[in-house]
């Protein structure tokens, strides 16, 4: 089942330099785990709620590759090129599969709440 790594990041108003050699050295930590981007930095146009900054979407072939990647030595080593320079929050999610009925999970929740 497809994995996502979401971050929702707030850049300062000048990107310090090591910044940019994360961004150069990023892709390369992602090919063996399948990673690849499907949002990059990209401000959202916020349809509900207040929100701010910009936001990094990767998608990953499981949950296990984007568990690995995160924890790989090749992203640890460029990692801090990144949150020593902006403030942010990172995340690991699943994704649901082939099929996926959100009214039967409604019906789960509904069932699982009631006493």
């Amino acid at each position: 089942m497809t994995a996502y790594a979401l971050a929702h990041l707030h850049p300062p108003a000048t990107l310090h330099e090591e910044v940019f050699t994360y961004m150069e050295r990023i892709q390369a930590t992602l090919d063996p785990f399948g990673g690849r981007f499907l949002v990059h930095g990209s401000v959202p146009e916020v349809m509900e709620g207040p929100l701010d900054g910009a936001y990094v979407l990767i998608e990953f072939p499981d949950m296990d590759n984007a568990k690995r990647w995160y924890e790989s030595d090749g992203y640890q080593a460029i990692l801090p090129m990144r949150t020593d320079h902006m403030k942010g929050t990172a995340v690991l999610l699943p994704g649901v599969p082939e099929g996926y009925d959100p009214a039967a999970t409604a019906a789960a929740f509904r069932t699982a709440q009631t006493p």
